[in-house]
């Protein structure tokens, strides 16, 4: 009986001690959200902007407070102010493919389509990039008056990305202001077989 009384004696302050471990490991090892994120994906981009450029008090070259804050001034057509953050951010991390994506939207959006070009040029040229910055490059060079390279840049992010729909869609109305419709008809047929919005559409117009 006095032996029984002894373990547990002891192993009180010993799980205690485990619980205590735990319990520093878990909140040690859960990531920490920041609240600019959760508002965010809840579409409340103002307060998004808000927390984020409360906690860029305390971190003011953070990339991903900079990157986020852009994203929500970009939602709200503030391309000036998104601008200056995804740049800010750029400066912090100048191969970051997703933040010279961001840019290159920006300058489409705002017709800079010189400056669009470089940026998803630029994005392209790094390792891993998405189909996403071909597909941005052939639309700046499509605004250019630049029709054959457009029409190679977005079959290389077609290369990257075969169920990328918005790439069969871009190159088929390309090929359409183009006049090849006969090939305009393939990619549009591909992109309605992607449930892409649009290609149904485009196929019944002009593929007849």
């Amino acid at each position: 009986m006095l032996q029984f009384n002894l373990k547990t004696n002891c192993s009180i302050p010993y799980l205690f001690f485990l619980l205590t471990a735990f319990l520093i490991l878990s909140c040690s090892s859960s990531p920490s959200i920041n609240p600019g994120d959760e508002a965010f994906k809840k579409g409340y981009y103002p307060a998004a902007i808000a927390d984020y450029t409360e906690s860029l008090k305390t971190n003011p070259n953070d990339l991903d407070l900079l990157f986020g804050r852009g994203r929500a001034y970009q939602e709200l057509n503030n391309f000036k102010e998104a601008q200056l953050d995804f740049e800010d951010a750029l400066y912090q991390e100048p191969n970051n493919f997703q933040v010279l994506l961001s840019l290159a939207k920006i300058q489409l959006d705002q017709k800079s389509y010189a400056s669009a070009l470089l940026y998803a040029t630029k994005a392209e040229q790094i390792s891993g990039a998405p189909a996403m910055a071909s597909l941005l490059k052939g639309r700046a060079l499509h605004y250019l008056g630049m029709p054959e390279e457009a029409l190679k840049a977005y079959g290389n992010a077609i290369q990257l990305d075969r169920d990328f729909g918005e790439a069969y869609l871009s190159r088929g109305l390309l090929k359409v202001a183009l006049k090849r419709e006969k090939q305009a008809c393939e990619d549009f047929k591909l992109a309605a077989a992607l449930e892409y919005p649009g290609g149904k559409e485009m196929l019944q117009k002009y593929c007849k």
